[in-house]
């Protein structure tokens, strides 16, 4: 077998586990979504999230496959994300709010339309989950008001909720 077929034959496999793996993904999300009674935008950006890094990872591989050299490659991505470390330096609370917002995706007891209280050595605050976005969550005041708070303090902080009996 010629090196370019038995390279194209491996860019297929790639491609095919690649796009199974984003189905599977994508469906146990959105079986996440109708369990806990989440927001389907915030599934969209969790999955964009995932779908992303797996494009890099087959991207990478295809580069492989086709004998880029890996060290030319690994000095084009380190010097990719330094460059983009240097232009987020002042922006590292948005990816911590990002990564924040897929945490309370996954593994957090709160769900929308839960009334919560949010525990402060300052003060309290309570209000209704309205909306859990990729940088805030977004709470309803008996008052009306409306707070945001971001992702990353929100998973920080002591939370009170009311369990129905």
């Amino acid at each position: 077998m010629e090196p370019v077929e038995l390279q194209i034959i491996e860019t297929i496999i790639a491609v095919f586990v690649y796009l199974l793996f984003r189905i599977l993904i994508n469906s146990s999300i959105d079986k996440m979504v109708e369990n806990n009674n989440t927001n389907k935008t915030r599934a969209k950006i969790v999955k964009k999230a995932i779908n992303l890094t797996a494009l890099s990872v087959l991207l990478t591989i295809v580069f492989s496959v086709f004998g880029v050299n890996q060290s030319e490659l690994a000095v084009f991505i380190g010097s990719l994300l330094t460059i983009m470390g240097i232009a987020f330096f002042a922006q590292w609370s948005i990816l911590s709010n990002i990564t924040s917002g897929i945490i309370i995706f996954f593994n957090h007891p709160i769900k929308l339309d839960d009334t919560i209280i949010i525990i402060d050595k300052d003060y309290e605050i309570e209000g209704r989950v309205s909306d859990v976005s990729l940088f805030f969550v977004i709470l309803k005041t008996p008052n009306n008001e409306q707070i945001t708070i971001p992702n990353n303090l929100f998973i920080q902080k002591m939370i009170k909720k009311s369990i129905a009996s």
